[in-house]
Protein backbone atom coordinates (compact mmCIF):
# COMPACT_ATOMS: atom_id res chain seq x y z
CA UNK A 1 0.00 0.00 0.00
CA UNK A 2 1.43 3.75 -0.77
CA UNK A 3 2.57 5.74 1.71
CA UNK A 4 -0.50 8.39 0.22
CA UNK A 5 -3.29 5.77 0.45
CA UNK A 6 -2.01 4.82 4.23
CA UNK A 7 -2.20 8.37 5.26
CA UNK A 8 -5.66 8.70 3.85
CA UNK A 9 -7.08 5.48 5.39
CA UNK A 10 -5.51 6.76 8.95
CA UNK A 11 -6.89 10.15 8.17
CA UNK A 12 -10.42 8.60 7.31
CA UNK A 13 -10.22 6.80 10.32
CA UNK A 14 -9.23 9.40 12.82
CA UNK A 15 -11.69 11.82 11.29
CA UNK A 16 -14.87 8.71 11.82
CA UNK A 17 -13.78 8.26 14.84
CA UNK A 18 -13.62 12.22 15.76
CA UNK A 19 -17.16 12.79 14.17
CA UNK A 20 -18.45 9.89 16.40
CA UNK A 21 -17.85 10.76 19.68
CA UNK A 22 -18.47 14.39 18.30
CA UNK A 23 -15.15 15.88 18.84
CA UNK A 24 -14.19 17.03 15.43
CA UNK A 25 -13.18 20.29 16.46
CA UNK A 26 -11.26 19.17 19.64
CA UNK A 27 -9.29 16.65 17.52
CA UNK A 28 -8.97 19.67 14.89
CA UNK A 29 -7.01 21.01 17.41
CA UNK A 30 -5.25 18.42 18.50
CA UNK A 31 -3.86 17.77 14.84
CA UNK A 32 -3.19 21.40 14.68
CA UNK A 33 -0.89 21.35 17.43
CA UNK A 34 0.64 18.06 16.06
CA UNK A 35 1.17 19.77 12.37
CA UNK A 36 2.98 22.35 14.45
CA UNK A 37 5.51 20.04 16.29
CA UNK A 38 6.09 18.55 12.98
CA UNK A 39 6.39 21.61 11.31
CA UNK A 40 8.37 23.77 13.54
CA UNK A 41 10.82 20.91 15.43
CA UNK A 42 12.96 19.51 12.90
CA UNK A 43 14.16 17.38 15.61
CA UNK A 44 10.65 15.91 15.99
CA UNK A 45 9.82 14.98 12.86
CA UNK A 46 13.28 13.19 12.75
CA UNK A 47 12.67 11.30 15.98
CA UNK A 48 9.38 10.02 14.81
CA UNK A 49 10.81 8.78 11.47
CA UNK A 50 13.56 7.65 12.64
CA UNK A 51 14.45 3.52 12.54
CA UNK A 52 16.63 3.53 15.16
CA UNK A 53 14.68 4.61 18.11
CA UNK A 54 12.58 1.74 19.67
CA UNK A 55 9.12 2.06 19.38
CA UNK A 56 8.92 1.79 23.49
CA UNK A 57 10.94 4.63 23.86
CA UNK A 58 8.92 6.64 21.17
CA UNK A 59 5.71 6.25 22.59
CA UNK A 60 7.52 7.13 26.41
CA UNK A 61 8.29 10.41 24.59
CA UNK A 62 5.28 10.90 23.27
CA UNK A 63 3.39 10.21 26.38
CA UNK A 64 5.09 12.98 28.54
CA UNK A 65 4.99 15.55 25.44
CA UNK A 66 1.03 14.71 24.70
CA UNK A 67 -1.06 13.48 27.67
CA UNK A 68 -2.68 16.17 29.09
CA UNK A 69 -2.51 18.46 26.00
CA UNK A 70 -4.54 16.29 23.34
CA UNK A 71 -7.66 14.61 23.57
CA UNK A 72 -7.62 10.97 24.42
CA UNK A 73 -8.81 10.00 20.82
CA UNK A 74 -5.80 12.16 19.53
CA UNK A 75 -3.38 10.51 21.77
CA UNK A 76 -4.27 6.59 21.62
CA UNK A 77 -4.57 7.17 17.34
CA UNK A 78 -0.74 8.88 18.23
CA UNK A 79 0.16 5.48 20.05
CA UNK A 80 -1.30 3.11 17.11
CA UNK A 81 0.37 4.92 14.53
CA UNK A 82 4.07 4.12 16.84
CA UNK A 83 2.98 0.64 17.52
CA UNK A 84 2.26 -0.24 13.72
CA UNK A 85 5.51 1.86 12.68
CA UNK A 86 3.64 4.34 10.97
CA UNK A 87 4.29 7.56 12.79
CA UNK A 88 6.66 8.60 9.80
CA UNK A 89 3.40 9.08 8.04
CA UNK A 90 2.18 11.49 10.71
CA UNK A 91 2.51 14.97 8.44
CA UNK A 92 0.86 13.08 5.40
CA UNK A 93 -1.87 12.26 7.47
CA UNK A 94 -2.52 15.41 8.87
CA UNK A 95 -2.64 16.82 5.49
CA UNK A 96 -5.17 14.08 4.54
CA UNK A 97 -7.14 14.78 7.99
CA UNK A 98 -7.65 18.43 6.85
CA UNK A 99 -8.55 17.96 3.13
CA UNK A 100 -11.05 15.26 4.69
CA UNK A 101 -12.24 17.94 7.32
CA UNK A 102 -13.00 20.69 4.62
CA UNK A 103 -14.29 18.02 2.45
CA UNK A 104 -17.12 17.00 5.02
CA UNK A 105 -17.14 20.66 6.10
CA UNK A 106 -18.32 21.76 3.03
CA UNK A 107 -15.47 24.24 2.28
CA UNK A 108 -12.82 24.78 -0.61
CA UNK A 109 -9.49 26.19 -0.38
CA UNK A 110 -9.04 29.09 -2.96
CA UNK A 111 -6.34 30.68 -3.70
CA UNK A 112 -6.61 34.06 -6.07
CA UNK A 113 -3.31 35.66 -7.52
CA UNK A 114 -3.72 39.14 -8.25
CA UNK A 115 -1.24 42.09 -9.54
CA UNK A 116 -2.77 43.86 -6.13
CA UNK A 117 -4.22 43.61 -3.32
CA UNK A 118 -7.98 43.26 -2.98
CA UNK A 119 -10.10 45.74 -0.94
CA UNK A 120 -12.40 43.99 2.16
CA UNK A 121 -15.08 44.33 -0.03
CA UNK A 122 -13.56 43.00 -3.19
CA UNK A 123 -12.64 40.33 -1.64
CA UNK A 124 -15.68 39.53 0.12
CA UNK A 125 -18.05 40.19 -3.20
CA UNK A 126 -15.25 37.70 -4.58
CA UNK A 127 -15.99 35.33 -1.89
CA UNK A 128 -19.62 35.43 -2.47
CA UNK A 129 -19.29 34.87 -5.82
CA UNK A 130 -17.49 31.74 -5.11
CA UNK A 131 -19.77 30.50 -2.49
CA UNK A 132 -22.62 30.90 -5.11
CA UNK A 133 -21.20 29.67 -7.93
CA UNK A 134 -19.49 26.22 -5.87
CA UNK A 135 -22.19 25.96 -3.51
CA UNK A 136 -19.70 25.71 -0.49
CA UNK A 137 -17.48 27.67 2.05
CA UNK A 138 -14.73 29.23 0.66
CA UNK A 139 -11.34 29.79 2.74
CA UNK A 140 -9.81 32.48 0.29
CA UNK A 141 -5.70 32.90 0.41
CA UNK A 142 -4.18 35.88 -1.99
CA UNK A 143 -1.22 36.03 -3.14
CA UNK A 144 0.00 39.29 -4.87
CA UNK A 145 2.11 38.87 -7.83
CA UNK A 146 2.79 42.15 -9.60
CA UNK A 147 3.76 40.12 -12.82
CA UNK A 148 0.14 39.49 -13.46
CA UNK A 149 -0.05 43.55 -14.51
CA UNK A 150 -4.06 43.23 -13.73
CA UNK A 151 -6.89 40.80 -13.35
CA UNK A 152 -6.57 37.98 -10.88
CA UNK A 153 -6.16 34.22 -11.55
CA UNK A 154 -8.46 31.79 -9.26
CA UNK A 155 -7.02 28.24 -8.49
CA UNK A 156 -9.24 25.40 -6.84
CA UNK A 157 -9.14 21.65 -6.66
CA UNK A 158 -8.39 21.13 -10.71
CA UNK A 159 -10.17 24.18 -11.77
CA UNK A 160 -8.70 27.60 -12.66
CA UNK A 161 -9.75 31.00 -13.74
CA UNK A 162 -7.87 33.07 -15.62
CA UNK A 163 -9.01 36.86 -15.75
CA UNK A 164 -5.80 38.31 -15.72
CA UNK A 165 -4.61 41.58 -18.14
CA UNK A 166 -1.62 38.88 -19.23
CA UNK A 167 -4.07 36.08 -20.39
CA UNK A 168 -6.50 38.32 -22.16
CA UNK A 169 -3.32 39.79 -24.07
CA UNK A 170 -2.31 36.20 -24.77
CA UNK A 171 -5.60 35.42 -26.16
CA UNK A 172 -5.51 38.22 -28.15
CA UNK A 173 -2.37 37.27 -29.51
CA UNK A 174 -3.29 34.18 -30.35
CA UNK A 175 -6.15 35.64 -32.53
CA UNK A 176 -4.07 38.59 -34.69
CA UNK A 177 -1.67 35.34 -35.59
CA UNK A 178 -5.13 32.78 -36.41
CA UNK A 179 -6.47 35.28 -38.61
CA UNK A 180 -3.10 36.58 -40.81
CA UNK A 181 -2.57 32.67 -40.94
Amino acid sequence: MSDIRAAYRYALAMIDVAEGRNELDEVTKDIQLLDTLAGESREFFLFLKSPVVKTEKKKRVLTDLLKGKVSDATFKFVLLLVSKNREGLLADIIQQFYRLRDERLGIINVTVRTAMRFSDKQEKQLISQLERATKKKIRLQTVVDPSGKGGFVIQFEDTVWDASVKHQLELFKKRLVEEAA
